[in-house]
């Protein structure tokens, strides 16, 4: 059985507004084997398409390798956009050596909720994905049970937005209540092209453009959010 343990801690600074919530990276970035073009960093595989969004997005020319510098680049892009990253993984068992989400087992999530209550500017949670089974919107509505609280759904276009609502009794850092809302991204993952084919809005476009992709298609979602 292989301890897939998170090799990152959270990366949240104190004037934080928005979250990124995942799951867990590959394992060989908690074994330290890496791959050339893999940047020692959270979401760091070159075949994790989250900072290829946010490069075209912004044109910021990021480097893919080892180096400290593409660590700095990406650090360097959240701080000044007050960007966090807190999976809401910690640890997994697994049998089987991948990056599937499914095969994890003896999960032990983060406090997702005590992270929210140490940084009260945090008012945007995004997951890397919707609710399908052990992934992170999956996971956070369970951790919500855990303090009675719940998702409320405000928006069932993709991508899907939720808000919840931290009473003033559990955070204790304010004086009123306290909402938060989640946006359910569309997973950057090769196996949510097919549902994005299927979505009416990508045919539409599609029709219109036939060059246009599912990476231009998350690239148009993820560019409102970051």
């Amino acid at each position: 059985m292989f301890k897939h343990k998170h090799p990152y801690k959270p990366f949240i600074k104190k004037d934080t507004t928005k979250l990124i919530v995942g799951t867990l990276p590959p394992p060989r970035f908690t074994t330290g084997q890496l791959l050339e073009k893999d940047v020692d960093f959270c979401y760091g595989s070159y075949y994790n398409s989250l900072w290829l969004f946010i490069d075209k997005i912004h044109n910021l020319g990021l480097r893919y390798d080892n180096s400290n510098e593409a660590i700095e680049e990406r650090k360097t892009f959240l701080i000044k956009n007050r960007i966090g990253v807190c999976d809401i993984v910690d640890c997994a068992d697994r049998e089987k050596i991948d990056a599937s989400d499914l095969g994890m087992q003896n999960i032990k999530l983060r406090d997702i909720i005590n992270y929210l209550k140490q940084f009260p500017k945090i008012d945007t949670l995004l997951f890397t994905g919707g609710n399908s089974k052990n992934g992170p919107e999956y996971f956070f509505r369970k951790h919500l049970k855990t303090y009675n609280l719940k998702l409320e759904l405000v928006c069932n276009e993709v991508p899907r937005i939720h808000k919840f609502v931290i009473p003033n009794e559990v955070s204790k850092l304010v004086e009123s209540n306290r909402t938060i809302k989640t946006v359910s991204l569309t997973s950057g993952s090769g196996a949510a092209n097919i549902s994005i084919s299927r979505l009416p809005l990508y045919k539409q476009l599609k029709s219109k453009n036939p060059d246009f992709n599912t990476f231009d298609f998350r690239v148009m979602q993820y560019r409102e959010f970051f």
